[in-house]
């Protein structure tokens, strides 16, 4: 027995050495990738030296004698903090993560081939004005140089995930990172499925589209055709009822999950300092690391600091001594879906009366641990074709015919990189006005303010569309019909601007921003009904603003939707009936109406009443459409859409239709309908959260989930590689935090904020701004999620341009000398 006991002491001291060896050999080799900031490099592509000096929160710094070295430095500190995140991205827009992740991402590659985003940003560089040229050279030579010094000095091969994913990296080129920009594109494309949801509500009749996705108040409204009537002899029974294939790392979100963003500036005369503001908060899907990575540039034009993205050498929300500027998401209709009729002789063409050719090319797919996939990309005139088994299409496509797309970000000879760059090196207002000519996609409103000005103006590529088109874009339409196609582009100055309102304040939340008749429309469906009332509310309360007023207004946490609904869907259940028994449902419900009616909609992490009202108006929505669209459809809407809600609760063009359950003999009342949501939504609570209502916590429902895009869901990794908040905010909330709206967790944080800035011109090194993680995509790096915490509470970090006050916080500064300079 004693000897049983002493090996059994022997094996298991030995699998604990074996494994505590085995955790330092895996700790020794990711850390070899963390970068040393203090280190000397020489390099080749240098034409003199470059100081990269990092402040105590790892923000680069970079001073070099040319706009050139300033720019191969910024590739370096790029590839330095974010190689895996700028490889990951590149492989996503070419089409090529199933040479690493194998058959799971095949969907993803499959899109993106037949889109050929990378072809196009290829075929760009030639288009690119001189100066951007060099920088996108520059910038490349950077990145390769650190992957070089990578591979010479055995760096832990850049990063920690390439011991995961075997894989090599490639030489960064220019094409990359205009690629890249075309990846922001996508992720802020929401336009082929809104389109997509129209045509399946349009084919259930009943006006269910004009309710469920109305247009934003205003005049301007159209009636559509049924989508049905547009193709005399579709039978929607015809059409594929299989549901997608889930594409994992697809860059294309639904439409709940497109780009959102805020963006305010004043004038000096609505200050308090006398110099203009302006603060910009883009919205994206949280990610660890952030998307956003701070930068300071010092280029012969001056020096700039902001946001950039890594692997895109532009600051693309930032300032200059002289000049701030802020990007929101414009959405602006620049994407249609054309249905085209296939010859049923010859498939390989669309059929009378428009006979023509698919441009056709073959390319093949590597996939890892199987075997390559040939595709062959067809495109018509109107643009690629897309596969059924995306977006739904195959549930509108009529049989015998494809969908192809139209989108301005399919250029070939895209020029929003060399704008971009230009606006990064404007002086004054309508100098970044004039340089955003050339900016395609993706559709952008640009806030600006200088020393004395404030103004906006919407970047991009608008369609120009026929008056006589049959959906005005708002839904797929017949292709072969002249009038439904694009005959090129709105001229610049038709896109919307207004510079130095008379009032001084200029706003923008994705928010409907002109009422102009289709074909000048911008877009039938934006981003924003509710965010915009709070901040023009909180833009109006003050007579002069300062920096810090900015802050407060960026970090508000009440929900306008909360306090226009909440009135309106307990207007009957408010102190009705005598007090129930305590333990009842009824009382039960009772208190949580109480608690409703003293709240005032802040979305507070530490509160219950944000959760039960989410909770009830989750609950509320889904039980007034599921009987009339069937569970499918109506697990589009995973938000609660407020004017919907509204125009119900106030019966408007008789929508309170909605209210009674149509498989039920009684005619339910939307008073029945709220009671019975209210309380199936507080039994849901109750069981999850416990029975103390007043112990609730919003932010326990709410936390933000910045989480790895590919470790992320790992068990073990997860818990290393995610950052995870309690968090305050809302759908609706200027600090928005969107919730995912489906899953076990529905109410997680999952959209929102990844970077803020507000740049004051009466004080600009007094300009702050904060992302959402940290610097570096390294888990072991202390850099990783040391800016998170202060992202969490509405805290900033200093955005000055003073070389003195970078040197003296400086945490390292690495030295670039070019190759030989020491010989």
């Amino acid at each position: 027995m004693y000897r049983l006991f002493t090996w059994l002491v022997r094996i298991v001291s030995t699998l604990l050495a074996c494994a505590v060896l085995a955790a330092f050999g895996i700790w020794y080799f990711a850390t070899r990738s963390l970068p040393d900031y203090d280190a000397t490099y020489q390099m080749e592509g240098l034409s003199a030296p470059v100081e990269i000096v990092r402040t105590t929160e790892d923000v680069p710094h970079i001073f070099g004698k040319t706009d050139a070295d300033v720019y191969f430095a910024l590739g370096l500190a790029h590839a330095q903090d974010r190689l895996w995140q700028m490889t990951l991205a590149r492989r996503t827009v070419q089409g090529r993560l199933s040479e690493v992740f194998g058959a799971k991402t095949l969907k993803t590659d499959e899109l993106m081939r037949r889109l050929d985003l990378y072809g196009a940003a290829q075929a760009s560089v030639a288009a690119q004005d001189p100066a951007t040229t060099s920088a996108l050279e520059a910038y490349a030579r950077g990145v390769n140089a650190w992957i070089e010094e990578v591979n010479r000095a055995a760096l832990g091969r850049g990063a920690p995930e390439f011991f995961l994913f075997e894989a090599e990296i490639a030489y960064w080129t220019p094409a990359d990172s205009i690629a890249l920009l075309k990846l922001l594109a996508v992720q802020n494309a929401t336009q082929i499925d809104t389109e997509v949801l129209r045509a399946q509500l349009s084919m259930l009749g009943q006006g269910w589209a004009a309710d469920l996705m109305p247009a934003v108040p205003g005049p301007g409204t159209i009636a559509l055709p049924r989508y049905a009537a547009l193709f005399p002899g579709l039978d929607p029974a015809q059409l594929q009822t299989a549901a997608d294939v889930e594409a994992p790392l697809s860059p294309f979100a639904s439409r709940d999950f497109g780009a959102a963003s805020n963006a305010f500036a004043a004038a000096p005369a609505r200050s308090a300092a006398g110099g203009s503001l302006l603060a910009n908060d883009p919205h994206a899907a949280f990610s660890a690391p952030s998307q956003w990575y701070l930068a300071r540039l010092e280029l012969s034009t001056g020096g700039v600091i902001g946001a950039t993205i890594p692997g895109i050498p532009a600051i693309l929300t930032g300032r200059s001594d002289q000049l701030g500027w802020g990007i929101t998401a414009a959405f602006a209709d620049d994407e249609d879906l054309f249905v085209e009729e296939l010859d049923p002789k010859t498939p390989e063409r669309t059929a009378a009366p428009r006979v023509g050719e698919f441009t056709t090319r073959k390319v093949i797919v590597t996939v890892k641990d199987a075997a390559p996939i040939t595709l062959t990309l067809r495109w018509t005139e109107n643009g690629p074709v897309l596969p059924s088994d995306h977006f739904d299409l195959g549930k509108i496509t009529p049989p015998g015919h494809v969908i192809s797309l139209g989108w301005s970000a399919l250029s070939t000879a895209d020029t929003s990189m060399s704008a971009a760059l230009k606006i990064m090196q404007s002086k004054t207002v309508p100098e970044a006005v004039a340089a955003g000519e050339g900016f395609l996609a993706p559709a952008l409103n640009l806030t600006l303010a200088d020393a004395t000005s404030v103004g906006l103006v919407t970047l991009g590529a608008l369609p120009l569309r026929d008056p006589a088109n049959a959906t005005e874009g708002r839904m797929p339409q017949p292709g072969w019909v002249m009038a439904n196609r694009w005959h090129g582009r709105l001229p610049y100055d038709s896109n919307p601007r207004l510079l130095d309102p008379e009032g001084g304040i200029v706003v923008n939340t994705n928010n409907k921003l002109i009422d102009r008749p289709f074909p000048l429309h911008v877009s039938h469906d934006w981003g924003d009904s509710q965010r915009v009332a709070r901040l023009t509310r909180l833009m109006g309360e003050r007579e002069v603003h300062s920096r810090e007023s900015f802050i407060a207004v960026q970090t508000d946490t009440v929900s306008p939707a909360a306090r226009g609904l909440l009135p309106l869907v307990g207007a009957d259940l408010w102190f009705t009936g005598t007090p129930a028994p305590e333990g009842t449902p009824e009382r039960f419900r009772q208190r949580a109406l109480e608690l409703l009616a003293a709240w005032d909609g802040d979305m507070n992490e530490h509160l219950p009443e944000p959760l039960i009202y989410a909770a009830w108006m989750r609950e509320f929505q889904d039980r007034l459409i599921r009987d009339e669209l069937g569970p499918e459809l109506a697990a589009k809407f995973i938000h609660i859409e407020p004017l919907f809600l509204e125009k119900v609760l106030r019966n408007v063009d008789g929508a309170a239709r909605w209210c009674d359950v149509l498989q039920s003999a009684p005619s339910e009342s939307c008073t029945d309908i709220a009671r019975v949501s209210l309380d199936a939504a507080l039994l849901e609570l109750k069981e999850k959260y416990g029975p103390q209502i007043e112990s609730w916590r919003w932010g326990d429902a709410h936390e933000a989930r910045h989480d790895h895009a590919v470790l992320g869901r790992n068990p073990l990794l997860g818990w290393l590689m995610n950052i995870r908040q309690s968090t305050s905010g809302g759908d609706f909330t200027l600090n928005r935090g969107l919730t995912a709206g489906s899953g076990p967790d529905p109410f997680a944080n999952v959209h929102g904020a990844g970077y803020r800035g507000v740049y004051d011109f009466a004080d600009p090194d007094s300009s702050v701004f904060i992302i959402a993680t940290g610097q570096s995509g390294h888990p072991f790096s202390s850099h990783y999620d040391d800016l998170a915490d202060l992202w969490r509470r509405g805290e900033y970090v200093p955005m000055s341009l003073d070389p003195a006050l970078a040197r003296a916080a400086a945490a390292g500064i690495t030295r670039l000398e070019p190759l030989g300079a020491s010989e």
